[in-house]
């Protein structure tokens, strides 16, 4: 075992870490360490993002149901337009999407700039969420009609196939707005959906090239391992603190993204 896949696996404790101490924000680590650090296509590291995510939220989901935390049926009625999204985008959008989508000028937009770009965008858009303090009490929401719920969950879906994310900053507010539950149940029932959108996403993608299976089980074991170890130490440190921080952190890396990719691609 080389010192990149060590760093690798040192990168997979801390995505569980991260998991378990605030909740979200696993995919966002695991896709730019399995490009950038580990080397894969984007594309693959966006499939195994969604396994070691969805397996990973599959441990969350059980951890916050033992607290009471999650709205099974809600989560289930609200999954279902989303995984078939998902599914589907994984299936057939992603690999529909031409190597060579168009050039401009002196850069050519190809299909792994385009999908790490819309990539640091959603990172962009969850790093505001987290460093923006929310307010503890607020307007009481009603629920809106079904429909319109199974149509913004078919967008979140498409958004979360093509980037490989679990979407969890995008779920839970979906979930205090339309289904009006509390926001610690909508953090908990969002791992259903997580769970369920992630490892159907991947059944789409295990369908159109090889997987590593070696190293996914292995860099997915110890992400586990890091929830496990960051659920317990969420005890002791201030989750609101650490969100913050990470929010930064993650504002930092998508500008990054976004400028290597395009540097990279430059003719």
């Amino acid at each position: 075992m080389d010192s990149t896949h060590i760093l690798g696996y040192i990168g997979a404790l801390i995505v569980g870490l991260v998991l378990g101490l605030i909740g979200g924000g696993g995919s966002i680590l695991t896709v730019p360490l399995l490009v950038y650090l580990l080397g894969y296509n984007p594309v693959v590291a966006t499939a195994y993002s969604l396994f070691v995510v969805g397996t990973s939220s599959m441990v969350g989901t059980f951890q916050k149901y033992k607290e009471g935390l999650v709205e099974i049926k809600t989560g289930l009625a609200f999954s279902f337009p989303s995984f078939i999204a998902v599914y589907l985008s994984r299936r057939y959008l992603v690999p529909a999407i031409p190597n060579t989508i168009l050039n401009l000028g002196n850069y050519q937009l190809t299909k792994e700039m385009f999908i790490m770009i819309i990539f640091a965008i959603i990172m962009l858009l969850a790093s505001v969420s987290m460093i923006k303090k929310k307010k503890e009490e607020g307007l009481i929401l009603k629920s809106q009609p079904y429909f319109k719920t199974f149509f913004q969950g078919i967008i979140i879906g498409v958004i979360t196939g093509i980037i490989g994310a679990g979407g969890g900053f995008l779920y839970v507010p979906a979930l205090v707005i339309w289904a009006n539950i509390p926001m610690k149940k909508a953090v908990g029932t969002s791992l259903i959906i997580i769970t369920i959108n992630s490892l159907i996403g991947f059944l789409g993608d295990v369908q159109n090239f090889e997987i590593d299976w070696a190293f996914l089980l292995v860099f997915t074991l110890i992400s586990v391992v890091g929830i496990i170890i960051g659920v317990y130490l969420s005890k002791f440190i201030s989750g609101n603190k650490l969100k913050k921080s990470f929010g930064f952190f993650i504002l930092i890396m998508a500008v990054y993204i976004i400028y290597k990719e395009l540097k990279a691609n430059k003719t």
